[in-house]
């Protein structure tokens, strides 16, 4: 069972995104209804699956759950949460922007390393001439 009331702050995290939100409901079937006042981290894209791969049959694309949005969250999930909560479109575009840097500096170190194992192939087999 959960310690959780109506109205209590929180953390939550839904299908691969995180967000701060609101307790409006529990259940006894350990899930809390959640309702988005932030979001704390973008949902991630992709097949989850299959993760890293972009040619999947269906590459998914997750938006943000909307404010005032009502989720039902597994407890597991939720914590509680006494910091101030950001505005909801600052915490949105803060969110996006972090993955897409994040995701830049995936590809600039995926270039990079295939310049150094390029290199090491070269050195691992040398043409002959």
């Amino acid at each position: 069972m959960s310690n959780f009331q109506i109205g209590d702050r929180v953390t939550a995290e839904y299908k691969t995104g995180a967000y701060f939100g609101e307790v409006v409901e529990v259940s006894s079937s350990m899930k809390a209804a959640v309702r988005i006042l932030a979001v704390k981290e973008h949902p991630t894209q992709g097949d989850l699956h299959n993760p890293m791969d972009p040619s999947v049959a269906f590459f998914h694309q997750r938006r943000a759950l909307s404010f005032q949005e009502i989720a039902l969250m597994p407890i597991s999930t939720i914590r509680p949460y006494a910091g101030q909560i950001p505005d909801y479109q600052d915490s949105l575009k803060r969110a996006l922007l972090t993955q897409i840097s994040k995701l830049s500096e995936m590809e600039a170190w995926a270039r990079r390393s295939l310049q150094e194992l390029d290199q090491l192939q070269k050195e691992y087999f040398p043409t002959k001439d």
